[in-house]
C-alpha cells in the first residue's frame, strides 16, 4: 500500500534538513580553530573548486543556448561568472605565481554575492523570453571579459583593485547580509519546487543553496587562518555540485521543474501528471477515459481550474499539489457506476441519481485502498458538499468543508455548466458566473467564486490568447 504524500514527504526533508544542517554543524564547532595550511594547499583546493564551476557553466550555458532558454543560459552565466572569480582567486594565491595582491581577497569575497545575485535574476518574468539569449550571451562574454581582465590587470598593478572590507567590519557585514538575502530567496523557491514535485533532485538542489549560503560567513567573518575559513571554501565546492548537477539533468527531463526560477505552476502539474503525480494517478486517469471520455475531460479542466484558483488564493505548495491530484481523480468513484446510467442519453430518475450521488464514497474508498493520503479522499468524498448542508454524501456544511473542497466544488459546477450535453446546450460564461454568484454565500464560498472569476478573467484576457 503507497503511502499518502504527506507521510511519505516527512523523512526526505528530515534528510534534507539534517543535509543543510552539516555545515552549520561544522562552523558551530570548529569554525575558530587555528590552521596554518600553505598556500599550495589554497592554489590546488580553490582550483579543485573552479572546475566543477566552470563545467556547469558550459553545459548550462550550451544547452541554454540551443533551446532558446533565458533561464537556463542566466544560470550558465551565474556559474561563470562564479568560475572566473574562483579561478583568479586560486591563480592569484600569493607565493604561487605572484606575490602579494589584492585579487585574491576581492574574488574570494565576491564569488558568492555576486553568483548569488546572477541566480536571484532567474525569477524575473523578462528571463522568461526565448529573444533574450543572444542578449544574454553577450553580456556573459563581456562579464568573463572584464572579470579576467580586473583579475590580471589588478595582480600586475595592485591599485587597480577595488580595497576589500575586512573581516567582521560593517561592509562586510552588509554583504554578508546582502548574499545571504539572495540565498534564502534561492532556496525558498527552490522548496517551493521540491513541495510540488516531490523530485529528490529538486531537494538536492535546495540543499546545494544551502551550503552555498553556508559559505558566505566564513568569507565575510572569518580570516585564512582560521579553519571556518577554509571550510567556507569546501562548501562551497560542493554547493556547487548539489546545485550544478541536478539543475543540468533537470534540462534533460521531459518535464522540467526550474527549480532555481522557482515558476512551476499547478497547471503543470496537472498537464503533465504522470511526471510530477506519479504513475498512479496516471493509470486512474486512464481508466477513467476509458470509461467515459466525458467524465475524464471534464475532471483534467476542473482539475486545471482548481490550482490555478488555489494559487490566487496563496494555498501551499503542499496544498496546491493535494489540490491538483484530487481534483484529477475527484469523479473515479464513477468507474463504479454502471455505463446505463453514467452515459444516459437523458435527464436521470430520482432513483438513478441516487447512485451517481454515490460515486464520492466510492471514489473515497477505492483510494483509501490504493494508499492515498487523507487530503486527496476528503476532496474526493466532498467535493459535492455544500455550504448550507444541502449537497452530498454527508451534508455537512460551513467549516466542515475545507477551503480545497470549496474551490473544487466551484470549479466543478462552473465546469458542469459550461459543458453541453446530449439533453442540453452548454450555458454561456456570464450565465454560470451569475449562478455561482447567486448561490454564493449559500452554496458556494464568495471566496472561491471571486478567484475563480479572477482566474477566468485572466484566462478570456486578450493577452493570454495572444500567447
Amino acid at each position: 500500500m503507497r503511502r499518502s504524500p504527506r507521510e511519505s514527504i516527512v523523512p526526505v526533508l528530515a534528510l534534507g534538513a539534517g543535509l543543510a544542517a552539516v555545515p552549520l554543524a561544522a562552523m558551530h564547532f570548529f569554525a575558530r580553530e587555528k590552521v596554518q595550511f600553505g598556500a599550495d594547499v589554497h592554489f590546488v583546493g580553490v582550483g579543485l573548486t573552479a572546475l566543477p564551476a566552470a563545467a556547469a557553466a558550459v553545459a548550462l550555458t550550451i544547452i541554454g543556448a540551443r533551446r532558446r532558454d533565458t533561464r537556463t543560459v542566466l544560470v550558465g552565466t551565474a556559474f561563470s561568472a562564479m568560475a572566473a572569480l574562483l579561478a583568479l582567486h586560486g591563480i592569484a594565491t600569493p607565493c604561487i605565481i605572484f606575490g602579494d595582491n589584492g585579487v585574491v581577497a576581492f574574488t574570494g569575497g565576491a564569488t558568492l554575492p555576486i553568483g548569488g545575485a546572477i541566480l536571484a535574476l532567474s525569477a524575473l518574468p523578462a528571463f522568461r523570453r526565448a529573444n533574450g539569449v543572444r542578449t544574454l550571451l553577450i553580456l556573459q562574454g563581456v562579464m568573463l571579459a572584464s572579470i579576467l581582465a580586473l583579475g590580471l590587470s589588478g595582480m600586475l598593478i595592485p591599485a587597480l583593485v577595488p580595497s576589500v572590507p575586512e573581516a567582521r567590519s560593517a561592509p562586510a557585514l552588509a554583504l554578508l547580509v546582502i548574499g545571504l538575502g539572495f540565498y534564502t530567496l534561492l532556496g525558498l523557491r527552490a522548496l517551493r519546487t521540491f513541495l510540488l514535485t516531490r523530485r529528490r533532485a529538486d531537494l538536492l538542489v535546495v540543499v546545494g543553496i544551502a551550503w552555498l549560503a553556508a559559505a558566505v560567513p566564513p568569507a565575510m567573518l572569518l580570516q585564512y587562518f582560521e579553519l571556518g575559513w577554509w571550510l567556507g571554501h569546501g562548501f562551497e565546492l560542493l554547493g556547487i555540485i548539489l546545485v550544478g548537477v541536478p539543475v543540468a539533468l533537470d534540462l534533460r527531463r521531459g518535464a522540467q521543474s526550474r527549480p532555481l526560477a522557482g515558476d512551476l505552476s499547478g497547471a503543470e502539474l496537472v498537464t503533465t501528471e504522470e511526471a510530477y503525480l506519479g504513475s498512479h494517478v496516471r493509470a486512474l486517469t486512464v481508466r477513467l477515459a476509458e470509461k467515459d471520455e466525458y467524465t475524464e475531460a471534464h475532471t483534467r479542466r476542473v482539475a486545471l481550474l482548481a490550482v490555478q484558483v488555489g494559487e490566487d488564493l496563496d494555498l501551499s505548495p503542499v496544498r496546491v499539489r493535494s489540490l491538483a491530484t484530487g481534483s484529477l481523480v475527484h469523479d473515479i468513484g464513477k468507474l463504479s457506476v454502471p455505463d446505463s446510467i453514467l452515459k444516459k442519453p437523458g435527464p436521470l430518475t430520482d432513483e438513478e441519481f441516487s447512485v451517481v450521488k454515490r460515486h464520492s464514497d466510492w471514489g473515497d474508498r477505492m483510494l483509501g485502498d490504493l494508499g492515498f493520503g487523507r487530503d486527496v479522499r476528503h476532496l474526493v468524498r466532498d467535493h459535492h458538499e455544500r455550504l448550507d448542508g444541502s449537497g452530498y454524501p454527508q451534508g455537512i456544511s460551513d467549516s466542515a468543508i475545507s477551503l480545497d473542497a470549496r474551490i473544487l466544488a466551484v470549479c466543478d459546477v462552473y465546469d458542469a455548466l459550461m459543458s453541453k450535453r446530449v439533453y442540453r446546450e452548454a450555458w454561456t460564461h456570464e450565465r454560470a458566473i451569475a449562478l455561482l454568484h447567486e448561490e454564493s454565500g449559500s452554496s458556494f464560498d464568495p471566496k472561491c467564486v471571486e478567484a475563480l472569476e479572477r482566474v477566468l478573467a485572466r484566462e478570456r484576457s486578450p493577452e493570454s490568447i495572444a500567447v
